[in-house]
């Protein structure tokens, strides 16, 4: 996958990107809500059978044009065989509140949906003051809550959100006309 906006490039991870992937997937911070952070090896396995050798493929590197920097790993993958995909998104956080991760995310969503012609698109998130908005921003609604679903990196109970947006509202705003 190739997708490029004004700022971002969306690609195939390749093993050069290690260091910049280990820079968000190593980070306590931006881990919080999703596992404990990865050590340097952890990161490499991670980019070696997920990102690189896994297919078809389902994760990807958002670039920074203007530095070449991977500052995101981006989840695409299909949830089943009836055009339904999962999105998922994971920033460095020196890059976070600068409109990254709704560019792209935006961009692969309209891929989604003009190229792919995928039925609907989905995420989950377990950190409603971040992601959650952020969903809501790229036109996802919030279909469900599942209270005390999963344990977060200190292992308390946590909720799952659950966010989608359909072809049918993806086609039925203004943003196309």
């Amino acid at each position: 996958m190739y997708l490029e906006t004004d700022r971002m490039v969306l690609r195939d991870f390749v093993m050069d990107d290690l260091n910049d992937l280990h820079e968000i997937f190593g980070d306590p911070e931006v881990m919080k809500f999703i596992e404990p952070p990865y050590d340097i090896k952890q990161a490499e396995d991670f980019l070696k059978s997920f990102c690189i050798e896994r297919d078809p493929k389902g994760a990807y590197a958002a670039v920074l044009k203007e530095s070449n920097k991977v500052i995101g790993y981006v989840l695409f993958k299909p949830v089943d065989e009836n055009d339904i995909y999962e999105a998922g998104w994971i920033f460095n956080k020196d890059y976070w509140s600068k409109g990254y991760a709704s560019e792209i995310c935006g961009k692969l969503i309209q891929h989604g949906f003009e190229d792919m012609g995928l039925h609907k698109i989905c995420a989950e998130a377990t950190d409603e003051s971040k992601s959650v908005p952020l969903m809501k921003k790229l036109g996802m609604q919030l279909e469900g809550v599942q209270r005390k679903h999963t344990k977060d990196n200190d292992g308390k109970w946590a909720d799952l959100f659950w966010c989608a947006i359909l072809a049918d509202d993806y086609f039925a705003t203004d943003r196309l006309k």
